[in-house]
């Protein structure tokens, strides 16, 4: 696929020539689904714990006789029934994580990527190259490249001015070629790419045959 180059007047200066099976795929959104689920299930705490009757204070020792009271009979004041005793089902630490197979997750990440350039949300710029570590002059150039709403920008490590600049911005986020994934393309409007992001992510591809 063919794609044209902006520099960040938005004005064309040249093309970029990407693989179709990588931002030409066909789009499966059950693939986009079971991602996004995996992902968010890893990011999940799992830090619940609850005490069994073991585990909580309280002496073990029987509360009355067993016959004669008129009562019903009870063992210790530690028993899941009573106030204060231990849970009976108790709650422990866990990892919901998950990881799907290789072939899914980047089977989603074509997906993903192709969803964006078939609904014309990708921008690919020669580069991201700012002057100065400057908030309000980054947005005032997303302003001029049409961006609007929520952008998630890829380029290479090393970016400082755009990497500091971005940080309170609201809605925008920047990420290297190594760490674009579904979870975080999904929750953007628009993906901006510079041409060397562009092919560093193409090659993550390359490199898994």
């Amino acid at each position: 696929m063919k794609f044209k180059v902006y520099n960040l007047k938005r004005e064309p200066v040249g093309d970029i020539e990407l693989d179709d099976a990588v931002w030409g795929a066909e789009v499966k959104q059950h693939l986009l689904h079971e991602v996004v689920t995996a992902q968010r299930a890893s990011r999940r705490q799992g830090t619940q714990a609850t005490k069994e009757r073991s585990a909580v204070a309280g002496t073990g020792q029987k509360l009355f006789k067993q016959k004669g009271t008129g009562a019903a009979r009870q063992g210790g004041k530690r028993a899941p029934h009573r106030v204060g005793g231990g849970h009976a089902h108790e709650l422990q630490p866990r990892d919901y994580g998950y990881r799907p197979p290789r072939k899914v997750r980047m089977g989603a990440l074509k997906c993903a990527l192709s969803l964006f350039a078939k609904e014309d949300r990708l921008l690919v710029v020669e580069n991201f190259q700012l002057t100065d570590v400057k908030t309000k002059a980054l947005a005032q150039t997303l302003g001029t490249l049409q961006i609007v709403g929520k952008a998630l920008v890829v380029d290479k490590v090393g970016n400082k001015n755009l990497e500091l600049s971005i940080q309170n911005i609201k809605g925008k986020q920047l990420l290297p070629p190594e760490g674009v994934n579904v979870y975080d393309l999904l929750r953007h409007k628009h993906l901006i790419v510079t041409r060397d992001a562009a092919l560093a992510i193409q090659s993550r591809f390359a490199e898994k045959e």
